[in-house]
C-alpha cells in the first residue's frame, strides 16, 4: 500500500516520514542557494538550509502481506510537476499543516480536492502546541465536512501512527462507500 504526505515548504514533511519510517529513509534533500533565494520564499522558515527536490520515502511492515510505503512529495512550487508521479496508485494522502503558514497549505488541499483521491489534515503541533482549534482552521481552508483534519506532532512516531490511521480508515470507508454503489 501507498500514501503520500504533501504540504508547503518547511511543513514537516521529510520529519514525519522519517519519524514512522522502520528503514532509514530515503531523501532528496539538497542544499538552498543563494541562486534560489529569489524562486523560493522561506517565509519564516529562515534556519532552513535544505529542501526536498524529488520525494521522500519510507516503509512500515504491517504484517508479512502489507507493507505500507510512505512518500513525501517537495513543498515548493517548482517541484510540483512530481506531485502527479507520486501519488499514482496511492490509496490517500496526508496534508500536513503549519498554521504559522496557513497559505502554504492552500495549493496542497487544493490539489487533493481536485483528484480522487482521499486526504487528511494534520495540522502539525510545532512546540507540542496548537495555534488555532481544530474548527476554526477547518473554516480557514474551506474543508468539506467529509474531510478529517486531526492534529500530529510530525517528529513522534505515534503521533504520525495516529495520523496514518486516520487516513487508511478514509480511505477504506470510501472503498466501502464505493462497493456498494449500483453496478459494482
Amino acid at each position: 500500500m501507498k500514501i503520500v504526505v504533501a504540504g508547503g515548504f518547511g511543513v514537516g514533511k521529510t520529519t514525519m516520514v522519517g519519524a514512522i519510517s522502520e528503514i532509514p529513509p530515503l531523501t532528496t534533500e539538497a542544499a538552498m542557494t543563494s541562486l534560489g533565494a529569489e524562486i523560493d520564499d522561506r517565509g519564516d522558515v529562515t534556519t532552513k538550509t535544505t529542501t526536498t527536490v524529488a520525494m521522500d520515502f519510507g516503509r512500515v511492515t504491517i504484517d508479512r502481506s502489507i507493507i505500507l510505503y510512505i512518500f513525501g512529495t517537495p513543498g515548493q512550487d517548482r517541484f510540483g510537476f512530481m506531485w502527479d508521479d507520486l501519488i499514482t496508485g496511492a490509496l490517500g494522502a496526508i496534508v500536513l499543516v503549519d498554521t504559522r503558514r496557513i497559505d502554504d497549505c492552500f495549493p496542497a488541499v487544493d490539489y487533493f480536492e481536485h483528484r480522487d483521491l482521499p486526504f487528511v489534515v494534520a495540522v502539525n503541533r510545532f512546540d507540542g502546541r496548537l495555534a488555532h482549534e481544530l474548527d476554526d482552521i477547518r473554516e480557514a481552508l474551506d474543508l468539506s465536512p467529509e474531510v478529517p483534519i486531526v492534529t500530529t506532532d510530525a517528529r513522534a512516531k505515534d503521533a504520525v501512527k495516529d495520523t496514518v490511521l486516520v487516513l487508511l480508515d478514509q480511505a477504506l470507508a470510501r472503498a466501502m462507500v464505493r462497493s456498494r454503489a449500483p453496478g459494482r
